[in-house]
């Protein structure tokens, strides 16, 4: 065949064939992990060269762009599966995956705002904020009070979140309504997907100026991460309609 003609049919097959170290730069990742995509299924199939070699080519290309794209605002397990879906012939199936991606998004928005207004009012003590024991409690008791396990009283307390005092005749942990107040704003946070390391200096600052400016600013960083992710869903949308377009 004149090279003129090979080439023309490499472009009619979807551009020159590409090797796994071409989409491994495009995507800034390891020849190995273009492997393991192709394996997993996130990249179409491959023919293979006569030497038994995969041979990609352009729509690889995009659907490498378009499954990276996916996992940054989606998670590697969404994107996946969003792809298999693809490939599988199923277009309706891998949409409905992202519409699920972005209500769960929205939930999360709702949440954080829900918890926003909820946690001023347990920090200020106002009067929406839910009554506090007026004795001192037990693990259990706190545990039952707000609806956890004392496995996770315990693990806020190892992470030195809550710092309760001790009964010096039994030695069995002993809650303060402060106490229990900041176990409620713990498990609140952590309703809201905070890490403890997040969660400790908001503690600090209501405890030593009794001031609710660091649980705003954790509130207003939460609020930006899901700004980023939400435009990471964006451009993998983006991406995901162009692989589509382009005849996936």
């Amino acid at each position: 065949m004149e090279k003129g003609t090979a080439k023309g049919a490499e472009e009619a097959a979807g551009g020159p064939a590409l090797r796994p170290v071409d989409l491994a730069r495009a995507a800034g990742v390891s020849p190995q992990q273009i492997r393991n995509y192709a394996d997993a299924g996130i990249l179409p199939p491959a023919p293979r060269s006569p030497a038994g070699y995969r041979r990609f080519d352009s729509g690889h290309r995009r659907a490498l762009l378009a499954y990276r794209a996916l996992a940054r605002g989606h998670g590697p397990g969404a994107a996946r599966a969003v792809m298999l879906a693809v490939h599988a012939g199923d277009v309706p199936g891998a949409l409905a995956l992202v519409d699920a991606g972005h209500a769960a998004l929205h939930e999360q928005r709702n949440s954080l705002r829900t918890t926003g207004e909820a946690l001023a009012a347990v920090a200020e003590g106002g009067p929406a904020a839910p009554a506090l024991p007026r004795s001192r409690l037990r693990i259990g008791e706190v545990a039952a009070h707000l609806g956890v396990r004392t496995s996770a009283l315990r693990v806020w307390e190892a992470a030195g979140l809550l710092t309760p005092s001790r009964d010096p005749v039994t030695h069995y942990r002993s809650y303060s309504p402060a106490d229990v107040r900041d176990a409620r704003i713990v498990h609140m946070l952590r309703q809201s997907h905070y890490l403890l390391a997040q969660i400790g200096p908001v503690l600090d600052d209501l405890r030593r100026s009794g001031s609710v400016g660091a649980l705003r600013t954790a509130l207003a960083d939460r609020a930006a991460a899901l700004d980023l992710r939400a435009r990471a869903m964006l451009e993998g949308a983006a991406h995901l309609h162009r692989y589509l377009a382009d005849g996936a």
